[in-house]
């Protein structure tokens, strides 16, 4: 995975700076399509079905079955619309996609970002643990965990490494005052010396 993000197809690029807005939010709505579709569609259809077929998914009680799937709806209701929130502001005040290898040309501090520094690493991973409990899959579940750990352990690193090179001490204000994974609240109206008119992941 890092060499995909660093040399691969994946690799952190900004995007182009001279396009209109309307193309970072048309390249940032497929990329949701696509890969909502695959993260949070197939690949734990699949990982649920392997869990029946092989015999490791446990018969609980129905009304704990019940339980889970509207605990699940909500979920995962509320995590898509951190998610949309934050590719919409990533596409429309960044001046690029939530892709590597498509980058925001600006440092982006606006909607979802004033309070957490991922909010769509944080919305996927919401997302995928509410569709495990829709499936009834604890595989599913362990699947958006581990997910997580790739994400924060691998492409976290290198993604703020890139931020602190381009945007150097807005980027370094921006990290001691919003954390990586616990969203502040209240949310702040501003952050240090940084406007609120840009974010980025």
């Amino acid at each position: 995975p890092t060499e995909w993000v660093t040399s691969g197809p994946l690799r952190i690029r900004t995007a182009d700076a001279s396009a209109p807005r309307s193309r970072h939010v048309t390249a940032t709505a497929l990329q949701i399509v696509v890969f909502w579709g695959l993260f949070l569609g197939v690949f734990p259809l699949v990982i649920a079905f392997a869990e029946h077929r092989w015999g490791l998914h446990p018969d609980p009680p129905v009304p704990l079955v019940s339980a889970s799937t509207v605990l699940g709806v909500v979920v995962l209701l509320l995590a898509s619309a951190l998610g949309i929130a934050s590719a919409a502001a990533m596409s429309t005040k960044g001046g690029g996609t939530p892709l590597p290898s498509a980058t925001a040309n600006r440092l982006v501090v606006a909607g979802p970002y004033r309070s957490v520094r991922n909010p769509m690493a944080l919305a996927g991973i919401t997302q995928g643990v509410a569709v495990g409990l829709l499936l009834s899959s604890w595989l599913v579940v362990v699947y958006a965990v581990a997910g997580s750990v790739v994400w924060n352990c691998i492409v976290r690193p290198l993604e703020e490494a890139d931020l602190d090179e381009r945007f150097g001490d807005d980027f370094r204000r921006y990290a001691e005052q919003v954390r990586c994974w616990v969203p502040r609240w209240p949310i702040p109206a501003r952050v240090g010396s940084v406007p609120l008119t840009s974010s980025r992941r």
